[in-house]
């Protein structure tokens, strides 16, 4: 299990406060072992299909981890082998994200960004960053989320364009965020444009916001 560790808590909305925030739970995950996060893939797998939006889905945008993130891959490939359409995003010059499918390890090819980390994206066709608007379940990445169901984010801004996408599109799309158990916490900074999920689900289990 990842031990529960102290991080700060904010009240309202600062982005100064997000920084800082972001700052400590990276510190916390760059502390972890890479047998604990290969543990904590298997378990994430396993819980995410405890929560009926995403068991039922016949479409789900997700993200291939990287570093010491919420492994995603055995999700990835336990969709799939439910005949699950996954689809994985690309990041755009702009940072805006378009989508491939995922068709197996063997389709991803690592892509270096800049002076960024190198992602993992899909090497087939490119459907266009309005695919993500016919997914049944959005898989967020994250750094927390508090009991309202407020995502911390690392700051980039690929994923609020989705989330503004989505509700431009009218879509009725179940968003749930992944993460560790510690990264749960009292509150998370929030600014005008933020959106709550519907859920976390973490290696421990699954836990829905009903404000979302």
């Amino acid at each position: 299990m990842i031990r529960e560790q102290q991080v700060s808590h904010f009240g309202p909305a600062a982005e100064p406060d997000k920084r800082i925030l972001r700052r400590e739970l990276l510190q916390v995950r760059g502390r972890l072992t890479a047998d604990v996060v290969r543990a904590a893939a298997t378990r994430l797998a396993e819980r995410a299909l405890e929560l009926p939006e995403v068991a039922h889905a016949r479409t789900v945008a997700a993200y291939v981890s990287v570093g010491s993130e919420p492994g995603t891959l055995a999700l990835l490939d336990t969709l799939r082998a439910r005949d699950v359409r996954v689809l994985l995003p690309v990041l755009l010059p702009d940072h805006d994200l378009d989508w491939g499918v995922y068709d197996g390890a063997g389709s991803l090819e690592r892509v270096q960004h800049g002076g960024k980390m190198a992602l993992l994206e899909p090497a087939g066709e490119r459907l266009g960053p309005d695919a993500v608007t016919g997914a049944d379940v959005v898989l967020l990445p994250g750094l927390a989320v508090d009991p309202r169901g407020m995502r911390l984010g690392r700051g980039g801004g690929s994923y609020d364009r989705v989330l503004a996408r989505l509700e431009r599109a009218g879509a009725r799309t179940a968003l749930v965020v992944l993460l560790y158990d510690s990264e749960v916490v009292e509150r998370v900074p929030e600014e005008p444009h933020d959106r709550p999920v519907r859920a976390v689900v973490t290696p421990s289990g699954v836990r829905r916001f009903g404000s979302a």
